[in-house]
């Protein structure tokens, strides 16, 4: 039995059918839930973390999950800024994909920290010196914009439509979603690059340190461009996710291809800078910190392999797929190369903050070895099963996709 519950009034599932959808995702929230009270009630010593791996897989997957909510903000700023109209058909599920990831990540955050009943500290005791503090005020304050585009969203529920005040409030905040738009693209600029650049002033790991300009290293710069071309990416294929499952059209491909061209430029762009970046680093930095390019690739599992997987597999390919119109336009090929460019950030963000504290930097030195607990992969992919749970409820209840009625006529 059908149940009318989109606020456009498409049909949706039964209760007891969504309910089934939802016992994996509650299954793994349950798991990170546990995770999560054991490593708060015991402390970290739940983890493998340590002195030498103070950042570990939580890291990886915050930094991850925050290049690849990147598509909410940019994509934000392409439809209110820029102009671009097509995307309104998937700004939506960017907004609410960014909420997933933001909120997720401020989550493990919290966990990551041991007391957050103390995370206040970093706003009223900050270091204004730390690059981390920054990240963390751009954030939260992030997260907080995201919050406010999510509520039209939210509003355009048709049960809360039948609220007058509700409906009136939900439309003016549409009028000044620009605003916005325009505040989240600002203080995401800085986070995302904040990130980049924590790793390329740490000149005490040889692996990591970069130049740069004025006061910024390459590597700001770099996770910026990562991030906006990943970001985007990381949206359709969510929505293509979404089309598998609900077996439904639900994003007009001029939007999909609009966003895609966009993507394949900017990781174009990018692959170009960190070719430039690695060739500088490896010919500059590395001989004068008297270490050879090939050095920090001798140990452990982290060998060569792993740049021909993050530039060639993971960059090359998918944005030569990506820039060919004919290849793009092929579903099959556009999730293939959207795969390979977020597998690509994430391993991008696992180089910086795991092999960067791995290798050796002295010379009586060596290898570091590490491995995540139960507790720590619990905490990192409750994030999952949490962005199934809201995406799922939010695709349920609420107008995410605004021409789903008009893509899927035979369905009303």
């Amino acid at each position: 039995m059908d149940s009318p519950t989109h606020s456009y009034g498409v049909k949706r599932c039964s209760p007891g059918v969504f309910f089934l959808w939802t016992l994996p995702w509650l299954g793994i929230l349950a798991w990170g839930g546990l995770s999560a009270v054991l490593c708060l009630w015991k402390g970290l010593n739940q983890t493998n973390m340590s002195n030498v791996f103070a950042f570990a897989l939580w890291i990886v997957f915050d930094l991850a999950v925050i290049a690849l909510g990147a598509g909410a903000f940019f994509t934000g700023f392409l439809t209110y800024i820029v102009g671009k109209k097509e995307l309104k058909d998937i700004i939506n599920a960017a907004v609410i994909i960014g909420f997933i990831c933001y909120s997720g990540a401020m989550a493990m955050l919290g966990i990551d920290i041991g007391q957050p009943l103390r995370g206040w500290f970093i706003f009223w005791h900050a270091n204004v010196h730390s690059m981390l503090v920054e990240v963390s005020f751009c954030i939260t304050c992030y997260l907080m914009v995201l919050t406010i585009e999510f509520i039209p969203i939210i509003l355009e529920n048709r049960t809360l439509q039948k609220v007058r005040e509700l409906r009136l409030f939900g439309h003016n905040l549409h009028e000044i979603m620009a605003v916005f738009a325009a505040t989240g693209t600002f203080l995401s600029f800085f986070h995302q690059g904040s990130l980049g650049g924590m790793f390329g002033v740490m000149y005490a790991r040889p692996f990591a340190a970069r130049g740069g300009f004025y006061i910024w290293p390459w590597t700001f710069f770099l996770f910026v461009l990562s991030a906006i071309a990943a970001g985007p990416l990381f949206t359709i294929l969510c929505t293509k996710l979404t089309e598998f499952i609900t077996r439904k059209k639900l994003v007009p491909d001029q939007a999909v291809q609009s966003l895609a061209k966009i993507s394949a430029w900017l990781l174009s762009l990018y692959l170009v800078f960190k070719f430039i970046d690695t060739l500088g680093w490896a010919n500059s930095l590395v001989p004068k910190a008297g270490l050879r390019f090939m050095d920090f690739y001798r140990e452990g599992p982290y060998g060569f392999w792993m740049v021909v997987a993050e530039l060639g597999i993971c960059g090359i390919l998918p944005a030569v797929i990506l820039m060919i119109p004919k290849v793009r336009q092929q579903q099959g090929w556009l999730i293939f190369a959207g795969l390979l460019t977020c597998a690509g950030i994430v391993l991008n963000r696992f180089v910086f903050i795991i092999v960067t504290l791995a290798i050796p930097v002295m010379p009586f030195d060596r290898f570091w070895s590490y491995l995540p607990t139960w507790q720590e992969w619990g905490v990192g992919l409750a994030v999952v099963g949490y962005g199934f749970l809201l995406f799922s409820a939010a695709y349920r209840y609420l107008p995410v996709f605004p021409k789903e009625p008009e893509l899927n006529p035979a369905a009303d």
